[in-house]
Parts: structure tokens; sequence; C-alpha cells
């Protein structure tokens, strides 16, 4: 069955040669060539404020912010690409997410805290590369910022289930790149 799915290439600069775009154009086209419909959006691209006080939060949505609601509201499927950055997501992507996930749009702030999520009916797949080992960000630092996206963001919005491939050793040799990109490639024709 055909699915709307919606590519986050989350990767601050844009300039071309970053893996995670590579990654991110792979999964769009395994998707596509399965038959499902997807729409990437490049965060490197838009120009949005940072929300600086809980004011903010309640102004008018910035015009790139409203596009990316919309596509989010198209999607039955979430692809979210990022290089792990000091441990972390990528402040952009932060950013990006605190503007998009607004009260009212991705949760109700008057429901019961554990009801709150209004993004429910749709999945993700969060894809993280790192030049560490994907083992030790796993085993020794506990993936802990994935663990808070998955559960504190997408989670807490409604979507799920959220799965995750971590791809380490990113400065690897080409046979092992072109490996990884045929296995996203898989993943995106799934919708997983």
């Amino acid at each position: 069955m055909a699915r709307h799915i919606l590519i986050i290439d989350a990767h601050p600069d844009s300039s071309a040669n970053h893996f995670v775009h590579a990654l991110a154009d792979a999964y769009a086209k395994g998707a596509e060539s399965a038959g499902h419909e997807a729409r990437i959006i490049r965060l490197a691209e838009l120009d949005f404020p940072l929300l600086r006080s809980e004011r903010d939060w309640h102004r008018a949505t910035p015009p790139a912010i409203a596009e990316a609601q919309a596509a989010i509201l198209w999607a039955q499927h979430i692809a979210i690409f990022y290089p792990l950055w000091l441990g972390d997501m990528p402040a952009l992507l932060k950013a990006f997410l605190e503007q998009v996930m607004r009260p009212g749009f991705a949760f109700d702030q008057q429901a019961n805290p554990m009801k709150t999520g209004l993004l429910g009916g749709r999945s993700a797949r969060i894809v993280v590369t790192m030049g560490m080992p994907a083992l030790v960000y796993r085993l020794f630092f506990g993936a802990r910022s994935l663990r808070s996206f998955k559960w504190n963001i997408l989670r807490f919005v409604g979507i799920r289930p959220v799965k995750a491939t971590l791809i380490g050793g990113i400065e690897a040799d080409t046979g092992r790149r072109r490996r990884q990109l045929q296995a996203i490639r898989a993943l995106g024709s799934k919708a997983a």
C-alpha cells in the first residue's frame, strides 16, 4: 500500500558533499521506486527565527514552518536524517522542532499530560550518522539523545512507532558507504 512519506534532511550545511544528504536522497528514491509519494524538507534551506520566549511560541507561525506543518499533516510516515553533533541533534534541528511542534498543532496543552499528542497515526524513522562506531554510542553513551528525541518529542506528539538506524564510522570506505546507501534505500521502499 502506497504511503505519503516526509523526509526531513536535518544537516545544517547545504553543501552537497555530506553523507546525510545522500542518505535522505537514497531513502526518497527507494520510497518512490516502491510507489510511495515522498517529499523532502531540507532544513539548511529554510529560513525561520529561533524561539526565545513562550510568547514567541504563540505568535503567528513563520511561512516556512507553516509549510513544514502542512507537510507533516500530509505525511503518514516521517523519516528524519541528521548527524550527531556533540552527542545530540544539531541546533538547527532542535530549533525547527521547537517551531514546528507548537501547541494546538502537535499537542494539546489542556489535555491529560499522557494524551497530549495531536499527530497520531504517523510512524517515524530516525537515521543518525556519527564518526564513532554506532555500538559505542548505544552501549557507552546509552544513545541518550536519540532516546530523548523518540520519547520526549515524537512519542509526546503522538508519532509512533518510532524506529532508529544508527550509522557509525561515516568516514568509512566507499564500499561500506555504498552498502549503507543500499540499506537506507531498502528502508525507503518499505516506508519503514
